[in-house]
């Protein structure tokens, strides 16, 4: 059944998604992981297109995380080249709806040929400011966190910052893109029930959404559901409903 976005009178600003189970979609289709990878890239063209149909301002997709450089040499190398080739086919799509592309990560690890190739699709978009898709490229949240810290913690040493001072808002700004509300969605495929080190920080008061989904067969209806889901949340941060 189809979800009616007219009815919801909840859509979350930001929505977060773990994308999981390529490798599993692709082994039961007896296919390459590279395969499930591929498949996986037009299911973040559906969300994207599903976000701006419901009027999410910010979509943030866990790509590749810091610890996914431990992979064999040939998935991590398989994995980068579909990043360009999905921005080379892709790109067109960003602008017409005017998306604005960013990264979150350690960005200066991506190889030299991909961080151009990003590079370019972050200048193009920069400017646009009705919705922004982020991706999470060599990216961990334990890692994100301490590079705050440390950034805290020269400030304190140059006489800049007060220990005294420092409070969540000065962590949260610190952050990789401080600039961007927290998402209040999470959503995560295949039925994995953890956070695999994303967003720790951000996604402290975030709804959980978990599907068994596979995430190539994650596409727009799917999305509404899990809006349809947060919709149906009571949000209360602690307190008690009056």
């Amino acid at each position: 059944m189809s979800v009616d976005l007219q009815s919801l009178q909840k859509i979350p600003r930001h929505v977060a998604l773990i994308m999981d189970g390529n490798g599993r979609w692709a082994q039961e289709r007896g296919l390459s992981r590279i395969d499930g990878h591929t498949e996986g890239a037009q299911s973040v063209r559906a969300v994207l297109r599903a976000a701006a149909q419901a009027g999410v301002e910010f979509i943030t997709v866990y790509a590749f995380s810091t610890e996914n450089w431990k992979r064999p040499p040939k998935e991590v190398e398989g994995l980068m080249k579909l990043l360009v080739s999905s921005l080379d086919a892709y790109e067109q799509e960003l602008h017409d709806s005017k998306i604005r592309l960013r990264i979150m990560g350690q960005f200066e690890r991506l190889p030299l040929l991909v961080r151009r190739r990003l590079q370019k699709t972050l200048d193009a978009t920069k400017d646009y400011t009705d919705h922004t898709f982020i991706i999470a490229l060599s990216y961990g949240s334990r890692m994100e966190i301490t590079d705050a810290a440390r950034k805290i913690a020269e400030k304190v040493k140059a006489g800049e910052l007060k220990p005294s001072d420092i409070n969540e808002q000065t962590l949260s700004g610190h952050l990789y893109l401080p600039d961007v509300p927290d998402p209040e969605l999470m959503i995560r495929t295949s039925g994995e029930l953890r956070l695999s080190n994303f967003m720790l920080w951000q996604l402290s008061y975030a709804e959980f959404h978990i599907t068994d989904t596979y995430w190539p067969d994650f596409r727009e209806e799917q999305f509404f559901q899990a809006l349809e889901a947060f919709n149906g949340r009571d949000r209360r941060y602690g307190g008690v409903k009056k």
